[in-house]
């Protein structure tokens, strides 16, 4: 890329992951000043912007689009635009759309900035009352059950704190497989709706939390503490 070519940057900005008071002030500056929004829906992100009183250009990048999208923001943004990208909830790119984008303008020399600010994987861990010097983040497990026990039987012997996440409809599968590979007297942290009027923290054992939450949706995170797991037939 010719050095008197003026590029743009691409700000990486957290945004709440419920409370919309948890926005910080550098984040609401870089949504206003940036040429456009890259987010992964529109109508969430225009909800997003209203809310804070925003009022910009907003591309989509989600799973659907974002080999060929990322490409086309990419060349924008080396042509001197510049862009905030933002999730759903929270930190960006952190199991969400956006590598690609970026290793595109790594690749062509283009700046990428970090705006930190709310993440649900930190505020869960801010919850725990064991130590988490050292954590695994396994994520997502697959959608189709037997790929699910697969991925699951992979961390059983661990004594490490195993972080999972899902989508709010499979709560309770997940704890349900939980129990039955961990045992059910798996001591976790399940932390639901945080910063929402809903938020609900559980500690104990699989055992008394499951049944609290049964057949609810709520958007979650599970920390298993396997350092005190208890296994139970």
């Amino acid at each position: 890329m010719s050095e008197n070519r003026k590029t743009g940057k691409l700000y990486i900005v957290a945004t709440p992951i419920g409370h919309p008071k948890d926005i910080t002030l550098r984040a609401l500056e870089i949504l206003k000043k940036v040429d456009a929004v890259i987010c992964e829906e529109i109508r969430l992100g225009n909800r997003l912007l209203n809310t804070l009183h925003i009022e910009n250009e907003l591309l989509a990048l989600n799973e659907h689009n974002e080999t060929r999208e990322a490409q086309n923001i990419a060349f924008r943004i080396a042509q001197g635009e510049t862009m905030a990208i933002i999730s759903d909830a929270g930190t960006p790119v952190f199991a969400d759309p956006g590598q690609q984008l970026i290793k595109l303008l790594y690749q062509m020399d283009v700046p990428v900035s970090p705006i930190p600010g709310p993440s649900s994987l930190m505020a869960a861990l801010s919850l725990c009352d064991f130590p988490i010097d050292r954590f695994i983040f396994a994520g997502f497990p697959p959608r189709k059950s037997p790929e699910r026990e697969s991925f699951l039987q992979k961390y059983v012997g661990q004594t490490t704190p195993l972080i999972l996440m899902d989508t709010p409809y499979r709560l309770t599968k997940l704890l349900t497989e939980v129990q039955s590979l961990f045992g059910k007297g798996t001591d976790i942290l399940l932390a639901c709706d945080m910063t929402q009027k809903k938020e609900t923290v559980f500690r104990g054992s699989i055992q008394e939390i499951l049944p609290k939450v049964s057949g609810q949706k709520r958007e979650f995170i599970l920390i298993l503490n396997l350092q005190r797991n208890k296994r139970h037939p």
